[in-house]
C-alpha cells in the first residue's frame, strides 16, 4: 500500500489537542480509504516524550535528528512552548532540513513562531493564535501575518489559527489529496458542526469577546443581532438609544472597535450564515431575514467577509439534511 507519510514536530509543552486533531483526523481518513494511506509520526528532539500539560505526557514514534525523506507533510505543533522550541538551534536547523525534504510544510497555532524563526515563511502570508498575532508581527517583519483567517496557504506552505483550527487545515489537506467527498466524511464523523474555509474569520463576533461593559452598548448590541432585519442605520440606533450619532460611533469605536455600520454588516452577515447551513430558505429569503435587501447585497457581503458566495458558503458548509426555517419562505 503506497503511504502518505506526515511527520508532526512536538516539544514539551507543545499544545495536547494541536497534535490529537491532525493525528485522529488523519485516520479517520484512513478507515473511509484515504489513498495513499496517511503514516503519521510524532517526532521530537533526541525521541524524548514531551509533556503537553501537567497530567498527560506523549511518547514520541521518531527521533527528530534521525527523521529522513521524503515526507509528504511536514506540520510544526504550537503550544506555550514554542517560543522555546523557537529559540533551540537543533529544533530550527532540523525543521529547516526536513522543510526540503517535504512536498508540502504545515504550522499549527503558534508552531507559526517555529516556521518564522526558521526562516520558511520570510515574504510569506502567515497566520496565527489571534492572541499572538500582533507579538508574531512585530518580532518578525518579514512575514506577513494576517491575524484573521482559520488557516493560510502560501505556496506549499500552510499556517493555522489557534487550536482546534488543526482540524480544519487536516480536513482542508485531505480534500486537497482525495478530493471533497472523503474530506466531508470525515467532518461528520468527527462531528465537527462546520468544515470551516480557510478564510472564515478566526473569531466570531458572537464569541470574539465578552458584552460590552458599557450598558448602552450592550443594549444596542443585543438589538442588532436579535433583530437583523431592522432598521439599522446608525442614525436609527442612536435615535432609539437617545444618543447623538456621533457618539454612538465613539462608544462603538472605544468599547467595540469598530464603528455601528461596520458591526451591522458583520452581525447580518453571520445571521445569514447560519441560515445558509441550518434551513433551505431561498438566498432571497435569507437576504430579506438578515436584512440585506436583495441576494445581490447579500453576495457581495460574503464575498467581503468569507471570501465565497453564499452559494458557495451553503454548498460546502451545510449539514446533510438542512431543515426549512418556520416561517414564510417568500
Amino acid at each position: 500500500m503506497s503511504e502518505r507519510h506526515f511527520v508532526i514536530v512536538g516539544y514539551d509543552a507543545a499544545e495536547l489537542l494541536d497534535i490529537a486533531c491532525v493525528v485522529s483526523t488523519l485516520e479517520c481518513a484512513n478507515w473511509y480509504g484515504a489513498a495513499p494511506y496517511y503514516k503519521v509520526r510524532l517526532a521530537t528532539p533526541g525521541g524524548r516524550p514531551i509533556e503537553c500539560n501537567p497530567t498527560v505526557t506523549l511518547h514520541a514514534g521518531e527521533t527528530l535528528e534521525r527523521v529522513t525523506g521524503p515526507i509528504d507533510t511536514l506540520l510544526v505543533s504550537g503550544g506555550i512552548g514554542s517560543q522555546d522550541a523557537a529559540a533551540n538551534r537543533l529544533v530550527l536547523a532540523h525543521v529547516r532540513r526536513l522543510a526540503r525534504e517535504s512536498r508540502r510544510v504545515g504550522s499549527v497555532c503558534t508552531g507559526t513562531w517555529i516556521l518564522a524563526a526558521a526562516g520558511l515563511l520570510d515574504g510569506r502570508r502567515a497566520t496565527t493564535h489571534w492572541r499572538w498575532a500582533d507579538e508574531l508581527a512585530a518580532r518578525h517583519p518579514e512575514v506577513h501575518v494576517d491575524p484573521d483567517p482559520i488557516f493560510v496557504q502560501d505556496g506549499n506552505v500552510y499556517t493555522s489559527a489557534g487550536v482546534t483550527s488543526a482540524l480544519d487545515l487536516t480536513l482542508a489537506l485531505i480534500e486537497e489529496d482525495n478530493g471533497a467527498d472523503l474530506a466531508r466524511l470525515v467532518a461528520r464523523q468527527q462531528v465537527t458542526y462546520l468544515q470551516r474555509p480557510g478564510n472564515q474569520a478566526q473569531m466570531s463576533m458572537f464569541t470574539a469577546a465578552p458584552p460590552p461593559s458599557n450598558s448602552l452598548i450592550k443594549r444596542v448590541v443585543d438589538h442588532i443581532t436579535g433583530h437583523p432585519d431592522a432598521d439599522l442605520t446608525a442614525a436609527t440606533l442612536a435615535a432609539d438609544a437617545g444618543v447623538s450619532e456621533r457618539h454612538l460611533t465613539r462608544l462603538f469605536l472605544k468599547h467595540l472597535g469598530q464603528t455601528p455600520g461596520k458591526f451591522v454588516r458583520l452581525a447580518r452577515t453571520e445571521a445569514a450564515a447560519h441560515l445558509l447551513t441550518s434551513t433551505s430558505l431561498p438566498m432571497a429569503a435569507v437576504a430579506a431575514r438578515c436584512g440585506f435587501g436583495t441576494a445581490e447585497t447579500l453576495r457581495q457581503a460574503f464575498l467581503d467577509c468569507y471570501g465565497v458566495p453564499p452559494s458557495h458558503y451553503r454548498l460546502t458548509q451545510s449539514s446533510t439534511t438542512p431543515q426549512a426555517a418556520t416561517g414564510s419562505s417568500t
